[in-house]
């Protein structure tokens, strides 16, 4: 059995579409970014988003987002 070995780039193409054909855009996207490292560093970036700030002052700012996109 001789196989043709395609470029990498079409590969990766027909298995995105395969991809969103069975699982839809957003779970297809879901699905990649589990493979992506991500970039930064979120331990330092959480000491400066979270100065300061109590867990119910968190929550308070959550619940008031929702509210104003409901």
């Amino acid at each position: 059995m001789i196989t043709e070995i395609r470029p990498l780039i079409e590969i990766n193409q027909q298995a995105i579409r395969l991809l969103y054909k069975e699982l839809g855009v957003v779970d297809a996207v879901r699905f990649l970014k589990q493979f992506t490292q991500g970039f930064g560093d979120y331990t330092k970036e959480r000491e400066v988003i979270f100065a300061n700030k109590s867990v119910q002052d968190i929550v308070s700012e959550i619940e008031a987002m929702r509210k104003a996109t409901k």
